[in-house]
């Protein structure tokens, strides 16, 4: 049996929507053996698919050609997941390497998100300290 590329990912529950899927394949970041795949390519059992999610490239191998999108739990009968340890390794280093509590694409701090960085990123000797300086002594030192 056979099914169309995006139609694939989407039954697999790779994309969240056909469209999402479709739009990958034109965008070059689902592949077979290196060659970039279009939405309308026919896929079969056996077949090794490389999806880009960056920074990582998933790979999948085809258990079973399905058109119509099954419950998670079935994911595995369909699919079978052969992505390489180097490639979760990769997302792990991009995971902790990643700026403290802001998740990309989030948008702007809140003002209590803000304050709350401000008070993490300034010393806290900063806070209270008096920044009173006495100007006599420079007045004892012209006496001399």
């Amino acid at each position: 049996m056979e099914a169309r590329l995006d139609k694939f990912l989407w039954a697999s529950r790779i994309f969240k929507t056909r469209t999402i899927a479709a739009d990958a394949c034109k965008n070059g970041r689902v592949m077979m053996d290196g060659v970039k795949l279009k939405p309308s390519r026919m896929v079969k059992e056996g077949d090794v698919i490389q999806v880009r999610k960056p920074p990582v490239t998933y790979s999948f191998r085809v258990l079973r050609a399905i058109q119509n999108r099954v419950g998670a739990k079935l994911v595995p009968d369909i699919l079978e997941n052969v992505t390489t340890p180097d490639q979760y390794e990769l997302l792990e280093m991009n995971r902790i390497s990643g700026f403290v509590g802001r998740a990309k694409g989030t948008g702007r701090p809140t003002k209590k998100e803000r304050r709350d960085l401000d008070d993490f990123t300034m010393p806290a000797f900063f806070g209270d300290f008096d920044f009173d300086f006495d100007d006599d002594d420079d007045d004892d030192d012209d006496d001399m």
